[in-house]
């Protein structure tokens, strides 16, 4: 009967540390991130408690507490792609136009672009082509003369661009009165104010020259004038000499 009690108290014990004690707690929690190129970082921590109630009244408590933190740091660098110029063209041979790419690639980032230009100097000499054909010389001239180079070539040559309808002499002097409207008025500005310089620095040489051709002229004309009146008092005497009275001593 004593036996059968205890196994009922004992079993009546542990039923009341299954109810009583507080359960085991896990806390597991398992956090992983991968990105290319970025930071890895794994995180875990596991908690665990544990607690005994004896017959006595006696309690304990057990936990037990394990934290891990792993981080590995991957940065990439593997530079970008490299930028290619894009390829431009001007669709046909006819068209006066010129394509410029390029492109620049750095360790960050890479650009390029590119862009048409126009060939005002071509479209000149095809437009002044086609007024040629059809008959149209002067307007071929002028529309030519519209570059900088063709008005210089077509002055130095003694045949002035035309000027609104004007050619030849009549033309020049237009130009002359209106030189802003020249397409190298810069250029004939500048050559005009050499021209005057040179023509001053010339001017003053002649002056000069013309002033000592002077001074040389009247120096000599000195000297004939110092050399004449010699001449004259040396023979005023010998005169004088001649002109003396000869004594004649008589027996």
């Amino acid at each position: 009967m004593k036996f059968t009690l205890t196994n009922l108290a004992l079993l009546l014990t542990i039923l009341t540390i299954i109810f009583i004690s507080k359960p085991l707690v896990a806390d597991d929690t398992n956090t992983q991130t991968n990105t290319s190129g970025s930071n890895t970082n794994i995180t875990g921590g596991y908690e665990s408690t544990s607690t005994t109630t004896y017959e006595d009244g006696a309690t304990n408590t057990t936990t037990t507490n394990n934290d891990s933190t792993s981080t590995t740091n991957n940065k990439s660098t593997v530079p970008p792609p490299s930028a290619n110029s894009p390829s431009y063209s001007s669709m046909s041979q006819d068209v006066c136009s010129m394509g410029v790419s390029g492109s620049v690639t750095t360790g960050f980032v890479g650009i390029s672009g590119g862009k048409h230009f126009i060939d005002e100097n071509c479209e000149r000499i095809k437009l002044a082509k086609v007024l040629q054909d059809f008959g149209m010389k002067v307007a071929s001239v002028a529309i030519l003369c519209q570059d900088q180079r063709v008005f210089e070539a077509m002055n130095s040559a003694g045949t002035p661009c035309p000027f609104q309808g004007k050619i030849g002499k009549e033309a020049a002097s237009m130009w002359e009165k209106y030189p802003k409207l020249r397409p190298d008025y810069d250029n004939h500005l500048e050559r005009t104010k050499i021209i005057e310089e040179i023509d001053e620095e010339l001017l003053a040489q002649q002056l000069k020259e013309a002033e000592e051709k002077a001074a040389e002229e009247a120096r000599l004309r000195e000297l004939e004038a110092l050399k004449k009146s010699e001449e004259e008092a040396k023979l005023n005497e010998e005169i004088i000499i001649e002109s003396d009275p000869v004594a004649v001593h008589g027996e």
